[in-house]
């Protein structure tokens, strides 16, 4: 059974349709979506977390997103970073595709260890957030010397 080239750009046509429709239904679906081997997807940026013996270092990828428009909070062994994407459409203009609108995230962790959040930095280059988190001293190793 031989097909028309019409009868194959019009099934083409069809899809294209129903792919533009399910787009704008679900117009932020995959935003900022991985998988982390076993653990199943989650919905957020991506994350490092290092020890480096005195600390614990973080990166996390933050592409587009302002540090006017971020949030850190520690309390112990628990850390929260949160921020918002806003929209960069100029003024006047009439969007045709959209795919970099609104949106959140909410990503929370918690750490190895308790830190000193007295002396937490961060710091937002070139859409990698870092953020070096001190052990606090009672979580520090100590050599105890033997008499």
């Amino acid at each position: 059974m031989l097909m028309r080239i019409s009868d194959v750009d019009r099934m083409f046509n069809a899809m294209d349709l129903l792919q533009s429709r399910m787009n704008r239904m679900s117009s932020d679906f995959g935003r900022f979506r991985t998988a982390v081997p076993g653990a199943g997807p989650y919905s957020g940026p991506a994350a490092n977390l290092y020890d480096a013996g005195g600390h614990l270092e973080m990166k996390m990828e933050l592409p587009g997103i302002d540090k006017e428009n971020l949030s850190i909070k520690i309390q112990g062994n628990y850390l929260e970073v949160s921020g918002k994407q806003e929209s960069d459409k100029p003024e006047g203009y009439t969007p045709h595709r959209v795919e970099r609108g609104l949106s959140s995230f909410t990503r929370s962790f918690t750490l190895p260890t308790d830190v000193d959040s007295s002396k937490v930095e961060a710091q937002l280059a070139n859409g990698l957030l870092s953020i070096i988190l001190p052990k606090s001293e009672a979580a520090q190793p100590k050599q105890i010397t033997i008499n």
